[in-house]
């Protein structure tokens, strides 16, 4: 039977077992996703599945979806893997789902699959295309915007300017979006890849492969909807995944 939807692969977040003294979800090692992520992907048109983090198993993964989002979180890219020997005190690593998100990465990449990489997973893609990342951006950046917005993340949290030209502005028709900020790091060179957005204070907000059917990556949240490309993005990736 023909599929009207195709699958999209959405990598998961991973939390250590609470303890009786600091509670969690389960005293168990697990996976954690919000909610909005997987309805944009549907109210686009897509099957979200999620992925587990079991670099090994990359290939049998991507065998089973037709395109690949990598998610963002609360934790940073390992330095070492950009090429910095030192690493700032604000960095907060997660090894086994770093290793698992890159091994699918660098397999979708291999496959020309679509790819949206989103804040944090924007930034795995720029070091996987043999990019950089600012480490901290109040350390790096004189007189940046509140890229860690104080303001709920339903909300903007400022403008963007998109290249005119790149796939993002074919994808969203505007030269400028409202987006929300929860990152404290950036890309600082997108290595293979084109930069697509920039804030006013010069952040990188977008990259893209060109020489890729559809390889992109957003700073931003779009899961919340809070522009009207923000849903573009994500029917493009489905229309990207439908061949």
């Amino acid at each position: 039977m023909k599929r009207t939807r195709p699958v999209i692969g959405v990598t998961l977040d991973s939390e250590p077992p609470g303890t009786t003294d600091s509670p969690s979800y389960s005293r168990y090692p697990w996976y954690a996703l919000r909610e909005n992520y997987m309805t944009s992907l549907i109210e686009a048109g897509g099957l979200p599945v999620a992925l587990p983090h079991s670099a090994e198993l990359a290939a049998d993964l991507l065998d089973m979806i037709d395109a690949l989002v990598i998610t963002g979180g609360a934790f940073d890219v390992d330095p070492s893997l950009y090429g910095d020997s030192e690493q700032h005190e604000t960095v907060l690593m997660k090894r086994s789902r770093t290793d698992a998100e890159l091994a699918l990465l660098h397999g979708a990449l291999e496959r020309d699959m679509p790819i949206l990489g989103i804040c944090g997973g924007e930034q795995l893609l720029a070091v996987a295309l043999g990019g950089s990342l600012i480490q901290h951006i109040p350390d790096s950046i004189e007189s940046a915007l509140a890229h860690e917005q104080p303001n709920p993340r339903h909300e903007p949290g400022h403008p963007i300017r998109i290249e005119p030209g790149t796939l993002l502005a074919r994808i969203v028709g505007t030269g400028e979006m409202q987006v929300n900020s929860s990152h404290h790091q950036a890309v600082r060179d997108a290595g293979r890849g084109r930069v697509n957005a920039m804030a006013e204070d010069g952040v990188i907000e977008g990259i893209e492969d060109p020489t890729r059917r559809f390889c992109l990556g957003v700073q931003w949240h779009p899961e919340f909807g809070i522009d009207p490309g923000d849903r573009r993005v994500f029917e493009a990736l489905v229309s990207a995944a439908l061949g």
